[in-house]
């Protein structure tokens, strides 16, 4: 077998993974857009490191656009197999695709403009909202725990990874040439224990080889147990003391819905400043509707709230906003207000927009709930730059910035060590470490071999490995 790193090998996004069978059975594990700027990646999305026509099937590991984003390009370039995912994934995709159509649509005329004024012929968008629709044909949705038969010899199993809804680890089992069977694994992005909404990660089966994710290798975050209460502390403290307003960029999957949901806990509580709430992405919108159809994938806790409160995600000062004239409406908003806005690394969507009219005021403040990849909009302001550009124009970061890494939907280093301790250090062959920066890998490399982990590699772009 082999094994050829497509993506996110040594950054964090554009997640791609391509194993190809002893009889040439061509299987990729997710289908990510790279979102970033840095060096080596301007071409990334428009290209290929494999031909889509000769990819036979794709298993998706969740819906999030780093790991499912080009696959209507992935269908239009000449995929003509089955997505495999979770129920949830498959919904939450469609949306998502949809959405991603429609930006890259824009941000195509957006620059065919310039190009036009400087005499240069018009760049297509990298897929259209016809793409996302045509591709959703190919998805087919699976439920948890269960082993799948792509083709004889080949089965998959998905388990509740804990990190958005419907994501889930990857496990094969694969029949090889001397009748034996190989298990080879992708944790796709592993989630937090403990974490409100979704349910637990659930350990994988033991494995021959892993694909790992390593995010936050060799960092802690700080505790979870009161989240709820220091987001609490900033919400008084941004809107009550200071009268400002709080933006939150936060990803319209996932972390939108947590904060709204411990927004829901303080209301019913009687503890929520009486200021409104605006969640101004359609995409949240939407999301959060599939969210409400799928109390599978709800942890215990969330179930039993429900039971006195059958909206966990609404509540009386909360607005969602859809159309564009009530998203400016709240730019000339007047006093206090609390605003979630994608995206979370503030490198696109209506957030820039908030950011734009907002960031200069000292009284306002942004609040990071999560992680923003080198060279974002989102890691400038969390590393402290006192200017940052946007929309063309240099603006200075006056508002306070307030960073709560415990909202990651990331397991830390020590979580993504408990997730992995039950492997068999013997049966496992080798960890390949993905989805990461480069520096937090080599950290995490060396505590997995401080915990008896034999092989650990940490792959490049491109790259290629035999398998026994």
């Amino acid at each position: 077998m082999k094994l050829k790193f497509c993506g996110a090998a040594g950054t964090v996004t554009g997640s791609s993974h391509l194993l190809t069978l002893d009889d040439g059975y061509k299987v990729l594990l997710d289908c990510g857009l790279y979102q970033g700027n840095e060096d080596g990646y301007e071409n990334f999305n428009y290209e290929w490191s494999f031909d889509p026509s000769e990819i036979d099937v794709l298993v998706l590991s969740h819906a999030h656009i780093d790991h499912c984003g080009r696959i209507p390009k992935f269908v239009a370039d000449g995929f003509k197999g089955d997505i495999i995912c979770t129920h949830a994934t498959r919904n939450l995709a469609s949306i998502m695709l949809l959405d991603s159509g429609f930006i890259q649509e824009k941000d195509a005329e957006y620059i065919n403009k310039r190009r036009e004024s400087k005499g240069l012929p018009k760049m297509k968008p990298l897929y259209t909202v016809e793409d996302a629709k045509v591709c959703a044909k190919n998805f087919l949705s699976i439920s948890y725990e269960k082993w799948f038969t792509i083709r004889p010899g080949l089965e998959v199993l998905f388990r509740d990874a804990g990190h958005i809804l419907g994501s889930a680890s990857v496990s094969l089992k694969i029949k090889r040439e001397d009748n034996s069977h190989t298990y080879f694994g992708f944790s796709g992005d592993i989630g937090r224990p403990d974490r409100p909404i979704l349910k637990d990660p659930l350990p994988m089966p033991k494995l021959d080889y892993l694909i790992c994710e390593s995010t936050y290798g060799g960092v802690k975050h700080e505790g979870q147990a009161n989240d709820k209460d220091d987001l609490l502390l900033v919400i008084r403290k941004a809107c009550v003391e200071k009268r400002g307003k709080l933006l939150i960029p936060a990803f319209s999957v996932g972390r939108t819905q947590e904060i709204v949901y411990m927004l829901d806990q303080l209301e019913n509580e009687g503890l929520l400043p009486s200021i409104p709430v605006f969640v101004d992405s359609p995409l949240a919108v939407d999301a959060t509707e599939i969210f409400m159809m799928h109390p599978e994938c709800y942890d215990l806790e969330l179930l039993d709230y429900m039971s006195k409160d059958p909206n966990p995600f609404g509540f009386r000062k909360l607005h969602y906003t859809r159309n564009v004239e009530d998203s400016k409406a709240i730019n000339s908003l007047k006093g206090p207000a609390i605003i979630i806005s994608a995206s979370g690394m503030m490198s696109a969507g209506r957030i820039k927009h908030h950011l734009n009219n907002n960031i200069e005021d000292p009284n306002n403040t942004i609040l990071v709930v999560g992680y923003c990849g080198y060279g974002t909009l989102g890691r400038k302001i969390m590393d402290g730059e006192k200017e940052v550009r946007i929309f063309g124009e240099m603006k200075k970061v006056n508002a306070e910035v307030r960073i709560m890494s415990s909202f990651s939907a990331h397991g830390d280093n020590d979580e993504l060590l408990n997730f992995l301790d039950n492997q068999d250090r013997e049966k496992l062959k080798t960890i390949f470490l993905v989805h990461g920066e480069t520096e937090r890998q080599s950290v995490f490399k060396t505590n997995l071999k401080a915990k008896a982990f034999k092989k650990v590699i940490i792959p490049k772009l491109d790259e290629e490995y035999i398998l026994d």
